[in-house]
């Protein structure tokens, strides 16, 4: 009887620990609206399978809104437990405000490289705040039917690249579905694009740094000449055609080429009847080392204030495993994982994308790392004097002058 009574006692008290163990719900901070639908029906659940009784809520903001929002919610103590990061400079300013976790040596940080880290560190590479999730890589996706109609192939070097874009012109194709009205795709999906096969990748992006090149030397030149000569064949209206009138104009059969990034791809795989192909930035010559931007666009950190840590640990492991790698690389087409784990991608164009990491050298956009400290934000130069040279409106001479002068009026590296 006082065996029975003593476990009476106890009982309770075990059930109450176990309770408490999983008190409160997960909450998930992102920017990412439109990835709510794969968290809430396969993401969580997955997680929630090996994990019963854990519970998991993701509570995205609009992403013009997420960085000031989130901002004011780690600062009032409301934030959630688990925070998607920007790369680089964002996450890195939560970080020293001690917002987010420390993650070194954390279960699951294991399984991935130095290299895919680098956007979620410390300038010393000594503390990790994040843990990587996906990458997006930049490239030029093609209308097959067209292709083959004009007995076209898949430009590999800068000289096959325009004799592509002129055929299709003299045949009464327009040959690049791009308008430079919002700036930005300017920046980040054309001169992103193409410039590393000029800069040679991570070698040009980490000269700048060191101050041992200048954004007027020949290869970052050469890239704005490469971008003038595109902009010829961008049609009339470019200067106020939209990132959406691009996306109508290619997915319509109006334009033949669509310079653009692995993000687009689910979007254009819903089009009917349009066979996509896809093909890797021009390299400058025959037999030269082809070089891809696979941009860091994702990682995800411990609120450092957050009262639910255990389950926090235990949710980011999961997202370090290859169960999560497989589910988020094959269910958001397009966004590959920065993870060690060997992963089959299924859709046919972001698996030829994701293969070129084999070929090529793999760089970051040269200045989403320090050269976006200061004022006049590099950033935003970018995107102003990328369009104004696709416009015509600017010399490539020029727009590196104007960004060289600029850089250097706060970058003390660049004032020798």
């Amino acid at each position: 009887m006082r065996i029975r009574r003593r476990l009476q006692c106890v009982l309770p008290f075990a059930l109450l620990a176990a309770t408490a163990a999983h008190a409160g719900t997960l909450s998930i901070e992102s920017w990412r609206v439109d990835d709510k639908g794969l968290w809430e029906k396969v993401l969580i659940p997955a997680f929630q399978r090996s994990h019963p009784g854990i519970e998991v809520k993701f509570v995205p903001t609009a992403p013009t809104e997420y960085d000031a929002g989130l901002a004011g919610r780690l600062a009032g103590g409301t934030a959630g437990d688990l925070i998607a990061c920007r790369p680089f400079d964002m996450s890195l300013s939560l970080y020293r405000k001690g917002y987010l976790d420390r993650l070194d040596g954390k279960p699951g940080m294991q399984n991935f490289s130095p290299t895919a880290m680098v956007a979620w560190q410390t300038d010393n590479g000594r503390d990790t705040f994040c843990m990587p999730v996906a990458s997006v890589i930049h490239g030029f996706l093609y209308n097959k039917k067209i292709f083959r109609r004009l007995d076209l192939q898949p430009p590999r070097t800068v000289a096959d690249f325009f004799t592509v874009l002129e055929v299709l012109k003299r045949a009464g194709v327009a040959p690049l579905a791009f308008g430079t009205a919002e700036k930005w795709e300017s920046s980040q999906v054309v001169f992103t694009n193409i410039g590393p096969n000029f800069w040679r990748g991570e070698e040009g992006r980490k000269a700048l740094i060191a101050g041992k090149a200048k954004l007027t030397d020949a290869p970052f030149v050469d890239a704005l000449r490469f971008e003038a000569r595109m902009g010829r064949y961008l049609g009339e209206g470019a200067a106020t055609r939209t990132y959406r009138d691009s996306q109508s104009r290619f997915a319509g059969g109006q334009a033949a080429i669509y310079p653009s990034g692995s993000w687009d791809i689910a979007w254009f795989g819903q089009v009917p009847n349009l066979e996509l192909g896809v093909f890797a930035p021009p390299v400058r010559r025959a037999g030269d080392a082809c070089y891809i931007s696979d941009h860091m666009d994702l990682g995800i950190g411990v609120n450092r204030q957050s009262k639910n840590k255990d389950d926090a640990y235990k949710f980011l492991a999961w997202v370090g495993s290859q169960e999560f790698a497989d589910l988020y690389t094959n269910r958001l087409t397009g966004f590959f994982t920065l993870s060690n784990h060997l992963i089959a991608v299924r859709d046919p164009i972001a698996k030829q994308m994701a293969e070129w990491r084999n070929t090529c050298a793999s760089t970051i956009r040269f200045n989403a790392q320090v050269l976006n400290r200061g004022q006049p934000s590099m950033e935003s130069a970018l995107w102003d004097i990328n369009a104004r040279v696709l416009n015509g409106d600017m010399t490539p001479e020029q727009a590196a002058a104007t960004l060289q002068e600029g850089f250097a009026s706060w970058y003390k590296p660049q004032r020798k």
